[in-house]
């Protein structure tokens, strides 16, 4: 009950007419910002947090603000995904799988409207779990030190052998190159450079930006200059611009399972959103097993990584509120926001700031409304790139890139790298491997050493730590798991057609 008194002061404060303008301007920003790809979250929250300080807004209202750029952000990132094939930020991959078959089928509005549906779903049902759990989650996210986390980053890794079933080798190989390209820089603990060939320029690392937009962006376009060559298909709009009663009940049940374990995921400090997506697309595959069509545009494909990456992202403001530790890389700009304003999150700012807090929680509940209203009517809108010919189409998305790559440095370099990988994406492609397994593997390599070299440090270089928690060992044991199972695959496979020749 006592929940419920300030949930509705919450509403009280979300609702005040300046903040409902600033959500809605926020959603619309995101949204733009989340379309572009390569920007991401963080990049939209970054840009607003220095107005919103500039203006003078009170903290509830700049909270508020940054809350609905990063909902519209996670909105957004799935339309260029769908429609070019080019993930708006990393939480997005999973989503081309299946959306972009799907667009190429003629079903661009079926899938944009699905996965607004999706988005708002997942999201909903997340912000039900900050209101009900909150406390409770935030004391269980503390049991995950760096030896669970790293333990957690070798699950996910494993989980990929089985998110493209007929290929889990060259899944595996596509994550141990983007793994590689991850160790590239400056070793933060030594000081050591590591794969840099004399360069300055790669002291710091590949940039995420400049890896995306060279992967999907420019191995994009080549392909879209090889049909052309040859002659390309234009691609016919669907009669119909939203999904139908069948297709969402179809769906269903994967959004709410999804949108369940992406808030869980979210909960945990530096999980993010692109584990939660990939984990509930490589779960939902199984599931389906052979009645599914995953990778060739199934509806769940396209629904489960929605609902999940948007639920992570209302689940990483638990860590944020409760205990002071952010729960994805957006919400520890938000963080810096919180202290601009000399408000320090943790454990006492929901008895010391509840106009803060609950005025957050609620305007989750507003701004995914807002949201879903927006990008609905939209969808013809959106579905109308499709119909751009590439001869518009391929400049206007190497022009973009390029933008946004430079932008990281402002240097020559970061251009002639994102080709290069570009052109290697692209050989990748013809050989039929999945980038989004890179992608995942790059995202995920910087975070995996991070936590192994904390736990090593913690146990004075004993292994022993990976594996002393009852969270790590069910965490190996699953990844034992993930490893055996497609073996497993092929032995059944194999005794079945033995016995179908006998």
């Amino acid at each position: 009950m006592e929940t419920l008194n300030f949930l509705l002061q919450g509403f009280d404060v979300a609702t005040r007419p300046t903040n409902l303008l600033v959500a809605l301007f926020g959603a619309f920003v995101g949204t733009i910002v989340g379309l572009l790809p390569g920007l991401g979250p963080i990049n939209g929250v970054a840009l607003l947090l220095p107005l919103a300080f500039a203006l003078g807004l009170p903290p509830e209202t700049a909270l508020i603000l940054l809350a609905a750029v990063y909902l519209g952000c996670e909105y957004g990132g799935r339309i260029s995904a769908i429609l070019l094939n080019v993930p708006g930020d990393a939480a997005a991959v999973m989503t081309t799988l299946d959306g972009y078959p799907l667009a190429r089928q003629g079903k661009a509005g079926i899938a944009l409207s699905l996965s607004a549906v999706s988005s708002f779903i997942g999201s909903m049902i997340a912000t039900c779990g900050v209101v009900l759990f909150a406390p409770l989650l935030a004391k269980w996210a503390v049991a995950f030190g760096p030896a669970e986390y790293f333990v957690l980053m070798i699950f996910a890794i494993a989980c990929l052998g089985g998110m493209v079933g007929d290929k889990p080798v060259k899944t595996l190989m596509a994550a141990l190159i983007g793994l590689a390209l991850a160790t590239v820089g400056v070793d933060s603990t030594t000081g050591v450079y590591r794969f840099t060939f004399g360069s300055v320029s790669l002291s710091d690392g590949i940039q995420f930006v400049i890896v995306v937009i060279g992967f999907f962006s420019v191995s994009e376009v080549l392909l879209m200059l090889e049909q052309t060559h040859s002659g390309q298909q234009a691609v016919k709009a669907s009669g119909r611009l939203l999904f139908n009663f069948k297709e969402f009940c179809f769906s269903f049940w994967t959004m709410v399972r999804s949108a369940l374990a992406g808030f869980v995921i979210g909960v945990l400090p530096g999980a993010g959103a692109t584990i939660a997506s990939a984990m509930t697309y490589m779960s939902e595959k199984r599931l389906a097993d052979a009645s599914g069509k995953f990778g060739d545009g199934d509806l769940r494909g396209l629904a489960a990584p929605e609902a999940a990456n948007n639920a992570s992202a209302c689940g990483s403001l638990i860590p944020m509120l409760t205990l002071g530790v952010p729960g994805s890389g957006t919400t520890a700009v938000m963080i810096g926001a919180l202290t601009l304003y000399n408000i320090t999150p943790g454990p006492l700012l929901f008895e010391q700031q509840p106009d803060v807090v609950w005025g957050l929680i609620a305007s989750l509940f507003i701004g995914n409304v807002i949201l879903l209203v927006m990008n609905i009517p939209l969808v013809g809108l959106f579905a109308r790139m499709l119909s751009v010919p590439n001869w518009v189409l391929v400049p206007a998305i190497t022009v973009i890139s390029m933008v946004g790559v430079y932008a990281v440095h402002s240097t020559t370099f970061d251009l002639v790298l994102m080709v290069g990988l570009g052109v290697f994406g692209y050989i990748l492609r013809k050989l039929d491997f999945p980038l989004s397994a890179l992608i995942l593997g790059f995202v995920l390599g910087e975070l995996m050493e991070d936590n192994l070299r904390r736990a090593l440090s913690i146990s004075a270089g004993e292994l022993g730590i990976l594996w002393n928690s009852p969270i790590s060992l069910g965490l190996w044991a699953l990844t034992a798991l993930m490893l055996g199972l497609p073996g497993l695959r092929w032995w059944r496979a194999r005794r079945g057609a033995q016995l179908a020749n006998a």
